[in-house]
């Protein structure tokens, strides 16, 4: 079945791109046959069906008064994001469906569909969501009553995040399954989203723009190339984020601090808006947000953040410490903007990073055999992963996991108006259905550095095959039916055979590769071992593995094993010149290290690993890790006597800890930390799990008098024990939850609050 939404983007950028633009082939077009790839598809498939669209529906239900045919997920499903998972699920169901043909993913897409179109029905103005609250919430928006921060808009849990689940679930349901129920409930709901924002003035909608809004611009930019109609690309104009975009217009690196994934789906409508206006200045800021986050921000195996934020370009060292390494969201939305500028550009470059990720992150983030997605990924050595179940865990990395193994042959090929492209090695199927052209593409890589490609035609036929050079390849040969074929170009390019075709025509490809060490981006002593595009790293321990699968808890995608200490962990000691010579092969991409196994990452589940290496002179050694050793033991100890924290203004530690305010504001100091303050309120929750914690300290910069600023515990004044170091103590009763609120009484801002623990 041709998919005419996606025909439609393609025949629309080529009435303004030149001739030779390259475009992506559907889903349907292609099909991963075999290895770790369709391992990953089929895992997640069975994961898909193990979910109940009935309990993902009733948040929707809720909303438009109709009866429930079961209750709601619980975890976040139920805690204020609820009816995110929906959307997400929707476009999981569609793009599974388009790539495998399975009819119990077609049936549940179109029964999702159909009860959301009478969500919407019932409604009667276009909505339809899951948010609680949701009719007074976009009531008081419409009316311009708007207070927001980072992830709280009037204290309601990112709800244009939360509705642009839907906008591309929808989209994704039509796009790819060609649901047409799904484009006419897509329109109403644009349609009610363009009059809700019609009252507001520009200053309004930027402010609304501050709370995390996902690919919001991006959805009305695909509403525009679906109807064709003027106001959705004004309203995706109207809704791109200027705070964000302007400094990236002029090649401004403002983004350390940021929450890093509420950035990137912005940057993807960025992109496309541009490829929509001619506007060439939004494309070049999409680039130089790429080119930053991938080549300054991204460690070997292309994750990003640190607790969910950009950590600075020059010290990854907050990175090498926390158990909250990269997000997977962050992977997922970069490979989309990485996919959408190589389209754009026709530079295979932008493959090399999209390749590693893929491998490396990506393919990592799912449990191979029992299944469940990856919230954070630690580079912190020996530390380990938690993966989610379907009956607890209904995080933003489920849901976009839900997506990520369901779409691997979108990029494997791609074409020009007339000419074929073979971007990844990957086992596949290819069927150009304009073309009348088959390709096989047999291959057992990374494992063994060869692929094979036999084409089959209706008829012999001319065009020009291109094989892509990647990076990471040391040499290329390419045979055309056993005979070898002049390179005559570089890396991070293609190597272009130009023939009359026929079927049964065979092409193998041959690389040469080879292991190098890595180093972060911040040019300190810590590396990775990568082989070819494919990081290595060690299982280490499967000790202490504790929440290895998640339970329900609000928290439950955070490790809460025990933190081993850095300056225990393996380190390369010699020089550059030695620290790979200690690397001993034992095939299968296996390597020795002394006492250690290297295997590719996307294999280590269910222990603790180390991915990253500190590498030393003897003297070197010796001198830094007496200091590093006291370090450690510090924080540790710390971190011992810790029963619960909040960092404050951070995203997800606030959210965990059911952060409330009004009038206040947040941000990211110079010194690397974040803070929160307020004119009027705010208030955490804290657990004090076995009543072990006995005192919390509240961390502050700047004057803090008591008089202007009230403390209150569980709703009672709380008794301060000391004041000390910027730091005030409070005394704590024997409650397992510990309500914290502070107060300005005078309506003026408040100190600067930096982290509240509560210690034994």
């Amino acid at each position: 079945m041709k998919l005419t939404y996606l025909h439609t983007i393609a025949t629309f950028l080529l009435s303004f791109s030149a001739l030779g633009q390259m475009q992506s082939f559907s889903l349907q077009e292609v099909k991963v046959t075999g290895g770790a790839f369709k391992n990953a598809q089929d895992v997640d498939l069975r994961y898909i069906l193990s979910l109940n669209p009935d309990k993902l529906l009733a948040p929707y239900l809720i909303d438009a008064g109709l009866p429930l045919k079961a209750d709601r997920y619980g975890n976040w499903e139920s805690s204020g994001l609820d009816g995110h998972i929906g959307g997400h699920y929707l476009s999981a169901l569609a793009m599974m469906y388009a790539s495998t043909g399975n009819a119990e993913l077609k049936k549940r897409l179109d029964y999702m569909v159909d009860q959301l179109a009478q969500c919407q029905a019932k409604n009667g103005n276009g909505y339809v969501g899951g948010i609680p609250q949701g009719k007074v919430f976009w009531e008081r928006i419409h009316k311009g009553d708007i207070d927001g921060s980072s992830f709280g808009l009037n204290n309601t849990w990112v709800p244009l995040y939360n509705i642009h689940k839907l906008f591309a679930g929808l989209r994704d349901a039509y796009e790819y399954a060609g649901d047409q129920q799904a484009k006419h409930v897509l329109i109403g709901l644009g349609d009610w989203f363009v009059e809700l924002i019609r009252p507001l003035s520009d200053d309004q909608i930027q402010q609304i723009l501050r709370t995390e809004h996902g690919g919001m611009n991006e959805a009305f930019a695909d509403l525009y190339i679906l109807t064709k109609d003027k106001k959705y690309l004004e309203t995706a104009q109207r809704i791109s984020h200027r705070a964000i975009l302007n400094p990236l217009l002029q090649k401004q690196d403002k983004l350390t601090g940021l929450h890093a994934n509420t950035q990137i789906p912005k940057v993807i409508g960025f992109e496309k808006i541009s490829m929509l206006t001619g506007n060439a200045d939004w494309s070049e800021a999409a680039r130089y947000f790429w080119q930053n986050v991938s080549q300054t921000r991204s460690v070997a195996f292309g994750g990003n953040s640190v607790r969910e934020h950009f950590n600075p370009t020059n010290d990854f060292s907050t990175l090498l410490k926390s158990n909250q390494g990269p997000e997977t969201c962050n992977s997922f939305n970069m490979l989309r903007l990485s996919k959408a500028l190589f389209l754009d550009k026709n530079d295979p470059s932008y493959l090399d990073f999209y390749e590693r990720t893929l491998y490396n992150h990506i393919l990592s983030s799912q449990h191979p055999q029992k299944g469940g997605f990856v919230y954070f990924t630690p580079i912190r050595p020996n530390h380990y992963r938690v993966y989610s179940q379907p009956e607890t865990s209904m995080w933003c990395c489920v849901g976009s996991g839900l997506e990520n193994h369901t779409k691997y042959g979108e990029l494997i090929y791609s074409h020009t108006a007339n000419d074929l492209f073979v971007n990844l090695f990957i086992p596949s199927a290819l069927n150009w259905k304009d073309k009348n052209i088959q390709l096989i593409q047999t291959t057992e890589f990374p494992y063994k550095n060869q692929s094979e490609l036999v084409l089959k035609l209706a008829k012999s036929q001319a065009f020009t095959l291109n094989i892509r050079y990647p990076k990471w390849a040391d040499n290329v040969e390419v045979l055309v039916n056993g005979k070898p074929h002049p390179t005559n170009t570089h890396p991070s390019n293609y190597i272009s055979i130009q023939q009359k075709w026929k079927t049964g025509d065979k092409l193998s490809v041959r690389f040469t590769t080879s292991t190098h060490l890595e180093y972060l981006p911040d040019q300190s002593n810590w590396a990775a071992f990568v082989h070819g595009p494919i990081v290595l790293a060690a299982k280490t321990s499967t000790a202490d593995l504790t929440g290895l699968f998640a339970d329900d808890s609000r928290m439950g995608h955070e490790t809460k094993g025990k933190l081993y200490p850095i300056d225990k962990a393996y380190a390369l000691i010699g020089n550059a010149d030695s620290y790979l010579s200690k690397l001993t092969s034992v095939g299968n991409l296996t390597f020795r290290l002394d006492s250690l196994t290297l295997q590719p990452f996307y294999e280590v589940h269910d222990a603790r690993y180390q991915m990253y290496f500190q590498t030393f002179t003897q003297a070197g050694f010796d001198a830094q890790k007496a200091t590093q050793r006291q370090q450690e033991t510090e924080a540790l100890a710390l971190e011992a006597r810790t029963v619960d924290k909040v960092n404050c203004g951070e995203q997800q530690p606030e959210v965990d800890h059911l952060y409330k305010g009004e009038k206040s504001d947040a941000g990211y100091d110079d010194d690397g930390r974040f803070w929160r303050n307020t004119r009027s309120y705010i208030s955490y929750q804290l657990q004090n799990k076995d009543l072990i914690g006995k005192s919390l300290e509240i961390h502050f910069s700047g004057n803090l008098k008591t008089e202007d600023v009230g403390l209150f515990i569980n709703e009672r004044a709380a008794e301060i024990s000391a004041m000390k170091d910027k730091a005030i103590v409070l005394k704590v009763d024997d409650n397992e939850v510990i309500s914290l609120k502070i107060v300005s009484e005078n309506g003026r801002p408040t100190p600067r609050f930096y982290q509240i623990r509560l210690v034994k």
